[in-house]
């Protein structure tokens, strides 16, 4: 059994590398994290293609980039790409993956809410599901403005992970009763086992956005940071579509359920 152990002089910064590192051995198992299929690898596509466009050599920077699944569909698109983690376990798979696919993707080992990567760099920065783990959220996002150039974009993928819809409860209640007398809805979930599980409530409680990263409260934050043209894009269907033949029903239709979107700005 895998556990984290807190010391005092830990911080929830520490707290959540760690955690992440952990997680990195079976990241790449999960649907939803790692990409299973061409049609989900096209869905993807087709999402980045309407916020951010084809590469066509600019340079894009995949923040929180762990094993290095979008950093591989920007590349796919003809981005120079740079994907940065903080979790070494994490860029260990993903330099492997990329020399696995010959990519020549650029990886660096540094904090996404203090990059220390120069002034207007970057064509475009995305990331995915980072932003629900940020503890000043604010000051990231002037990080992230900083490192555009000027005319460039952020592309940010979360979700409200805190906050389950009426069908994600009545989903996550039927999944129960199902466990309760030992039946399994479907192909089993490599997930997070129960004390891995435990950490994750435990940062989740913790993180700026506690209660929950609701799209509108992500926009008004990246306003506040200077971004502008700010579209808030709540259609994946197309993505979730492609992810549920890799989840069992239950679990599929929690996901499809839940709140999560793109958020494209403006520098």
């Amino acid at each position: 059994m895998q556990t984290i152990n807190l010391r005092s002089n830990h911080d929830l910064r520490d707290e959540i590398k760690a955690y992440w590192s952990i997680r990195a051995e079976t990241f790449d198992s999960q649907p939803g994290h790692e990409i299973f299929s061409e049609e989900e690898r096209a869905a993807w596509h087709a999402l980045f293609r309407r916020h951010v466009g084809e590469g066509r050599g600019r340079t894009a920077f995949d923040l929180a980039c762990g094993t290095a699944v979008v950093s591989h569909l920007l590349d796919d698109l003809g981005y120079r790409v740079t994907g940065m983690d903080w979790a070494e376990p994490m860029l260990e798979r993903a330099r492997a993956k990329a020399k696995t696919r010959g990519r020549s993707i650029r990886f660096l080992m540094g904090d996404a809410e203090n990059t220390m990567e120069p002034d207007g760099t970057y064509d475009v920065v995305v990331n995915r599901h980072l932003v629900w783990t940020l503890v000043d959220p604010l000051a990231a996002f002037q990080e992230w403005h900083r490192v555009l150039k000027p005319g460039g974009k952020l592309l940010v993928i979360d979700g409200d992970f805190v906050n389950p819809t009426l069908v994600a409860r009545i989903a996550g209640k039927f999944a129960a009763f199902l466990a309760r007398f030992g039946k399994k809805d479907g192909r089993a979930q490599n997930g997070p086992g129960a004390d891995l599980a435990e950490t994750h409530r435990s940062i989740l409680s913790r993180v700026y956005f506690a209660d929950g990263a609701r799209a509108e409260a992500v926009a008004a934050l990246l306003r506040e940071a200077g971004f502008t043209s700010v579209v808030i894009d709540t259609d994946m269907s197309a993505i979730h579509r492609t992810q549920r033949k890799n989840f069992d029903f239950l679990k599929g239709l929690e996901r499809a359920a839940q709140h999560r979107y793109a958020i494209c700005a403006s520098k």
